[in-house]
């Protein structure tokens, strides 16, 4: 993928904006277990950074994906990864089938003020029985005249607590699995919608997420993204950015984990001799980023195919099965070599560690990565191909 003087200048502006915007607050936001949403929307939004990949219409940038991809990178290089999280949550995860599927009346209302930053998103698809496996949702929007009444709950939602409008996959009928479904836009203040409390996670704790809860939840059918019972095929078409997006916000952070490391094992001696000088540690530092540029090639592969409007169902789920296990492994590793003050909270291989293994299971686990890629190359057992 070739990067042009726009590339390299956005590259720049979200770099200032991270050193500037973003960790010189990452450890009180750390504390707080949130971030100021709304503000730190709004100044992203100022700059043009939350619609870099949306259509001009509705005040996007109008470009194309690499350019989100330089954004992406580039965030994941804040020294947490809850605030990227949440971001990207905006940009490529509850707002692409908005800008791709949506009625222009729908994109006026909730597409627009969230590319200006004035309106925070969330994605409500995952439910305590449905997380991988999108088909086995429970959650039942009925006809009733012109509305849908929306009923269940969903779990795991980054954003819940701050988000003003959530994108929802919901039943709409009785067919099959993947074509009952439908995606509707339901603002956050609407009756009957409320936010448990916010959950106790491992890592991500900057990010706020909370199970969100829909009794008897009326909203006009005009709030559906697409046509009926087509909410699967574009909640699938919508978690390829994701993915995308789940494997470039990595390849900052894994290098910062590497980066951190030499230098702590630099000036850390053990009996007499800096801890880098042992040919065990020195050499699997080099390995661990020979395998980040793997990924990052990999992944500037598939965002390339992508933006030239091919497939890459293959390509995407191969990037973001690479990220999530380089995001087991190198943080592990590091951390090893950091000893005990690896184990402390306040180090940031400590965080990195916490953080970064949800790659692995958020948006789409290994497993699935793993069964997508072979069924698409035909080496599925014979049972499960239908």
């Amino acid at each position: 993928m070739l990067f042009t003087n726009e590339h390299e200048q956005l590259r720049r502006t979200v770099r200032q904006f991270v050193e500037q915007e973003i960790n010189p607050h990452v450890e009180e936001w750390e504390r707080a277990g949130r971030f100021p949403a709304h503000e730190l929307f709004r100044k992203l939004g100022e700059l043009g950074l939350l619609g870099i990949s949306k259509p001009e219409a509705y005040g996007g940038l109008g470009l194309n994906f690499s350019f989100e991809a330089v954004f992406l990178e580039e965030l994941g290089a804040a020294w947490c990864g809850g605030v990227p999280l949440s971001i990207a949550v905006q940009t490529s995860m509850a707002t692409p089938a908005l800008a791709n599927y949506a009625s222009d009346a729908l994109k006026d209302a909730f597409l627009a003020p969230a590319i200006r930053g004035e309106m925070v998103a969330a994605i409500a698809v995952s439910e305590p029985g449905a997380g991988s496996d999108v088909a086995a949702i429970q959650t039942r929007a009925r006809k009733d005249g012109d509305d849908y009444v929306i009923n269940g709950s969903k779990m795991w939602i980054t954003n819940a607590p701050c988000a003003d409008f959530f994108c929802v996959l919901a039943n709409t009928g009785e067919g099959k699995p993947h074509e009952n479904k439908s995606l509707i836009v339901v603002p956050a203040k609407t009756p009957g919608l409320s936010i448990g409390e916010k959950l106790d996670k491992l890592g991500m704790r900057s990010s706020e997420t909370a199970p969100v809860y829909f009794d008897d939840v009326r909203v006009p059918q005009a709030y559906r993204i697409g046509d009926e019972g087509a909410g699967f095929l574009l909640q699938m078409l919508q978690f390829q950015e994701e993915r995308l997006a789940g494997a470039a916000i990595s390849i900052k952070g894994l290098e910062s984990c590497i980066s951190e490391t030499i230098e702590y094992t630099r000036e850390r001696k053990t009996f007499g001799a800096p801890l880098l000088d042992n040919q065990s540690i020195h050499f699997t530092l080099a390995e661990q980023q020979m395998e980040v540029e793997a990924l990052r090639a990999l992944t500037y592969s598939a965002i390339e195919a992508y933006t030239n409007g091919q497939d890459v169902t293959t390509l995407a789920s191969m990037a973001k099965l690479k990220a999530g296990r380089l995001a087991r492994t190198i943080p592990d590793q590091c951390l090893q070599y950091w000893g005990g003050m690896g184990y402390m909270n306040d180090t940031l291989v400590n965080r990195r560690y916490r953080d970064f293994r949800l790659t692995p299971v958020g948006g789409g686990a290994d497993e699935i990565m793993l069964g997508i890629i072979c069924k698409l190359m035909g080496i599925l057992p014979r049972k499960r191909r239908d």
